[in-house]
């Protein structure tokens, strides 16, 4: 490990859910988050905010939109100083402030980016827009040193993870993996009674869990919620 990575979260926005999508009779308001992270290589920006979309889209989701440049400058920092971008997935709520970052590497799965680029998906004009520079991910993948890129896939085929090793302990940045830190939890919870034998039925959790234990996390943060993950005492 031996890192100190400080990690900042970047307010972008919200949008509008609608009761259709969010299982209960009300619709919800969601957050846009995304994260900013200090390396001794340089800034890594995790997702950039709310791309403008149709019309339809618009209305359906009813964004409210911060400017990527001022959630920056309110970290005391500018685009041109983020060296690196990426993104746990391609739609438009995550990857919205990509063409103001042209010349910087885009790291994406590649299923995600083929995905993206078949159409009827996202805003085409977000994936190739002038100096897009992506690099393909394949799996897993160590991008800097302490800085791993793990697939969670689930809400999309190609989503990943950004897996931060420190030394006071692992912060996995999750995005969309899970919607919410409690069903992250609930998950987490049905994979420990799984591994010790609890008696069926038991809910059934994401196989990539198992690898995201390795990493022991401490925290983890995700994309349309502010609540934090941590693990329970004693664990």
């Amino acid at each position: 490990m031996g890192k100190n990575m400080a990690v900042r979260r970047l307010d972008l926005g919200h949008f509008i859910r609608p009761a259709s999508e969010t299982g209960g009779p009300q619709p919800r308001v969601e957050p846009a988050l995304a994260y900013l992270v200090q390396h001794d290589q340089g800034l890594i920006l995790f997702d950039t905010g709310i791309g403008d979309a149709d019309p339809e889209t618009e209305a359906h989701y009813r964004p409210r939109r911060r400017a990527l440049q001022d959630a920056l400058a309110a970290s005391g920092v500018t685009l041109d100083d983020i060296s690196m971008v990426v993104n746990c997935h391609l739609h438009f709520d995550h990857c919205g402030g990509n063409p103001l970052l042209g010349g910087r590497p885009i790291l994406v799965q590649d299923v995600e980016l083929a995905t993206a680029r078949r159409g009827d998906y996202t805003v085409d004009e977000l994936i190739d827009f002038p100096g897009a520079t992506y690099e393909e991910i394949t799996g897993e993948a160590e991008v800097r040193p302490g800085v791993w890129i793990v697939p969670t896939p689930g809400h999309t085929e190609g989503h990943q993870s950004l897996v931060l090793r420190q030394d006071d302990g692992t912060v996995v940045l999750a995005g969309q993996a899970h919607d919410f830190a409690s069903h992250f939890a609930s998950e987490q919870l049905a994979r420990h009674a799984t591994l010790h034998g609890a008696e069926q039925p038991l809910p059934p959790y994401r196989q990539w869990l198992d690898r995201l234990a390795d990493f022991d996390p401490r925290r983890v943060l995700f994309a349309h919620d502010c609540s934090v993950w941590e693990p329970p005492d004693g664990t």
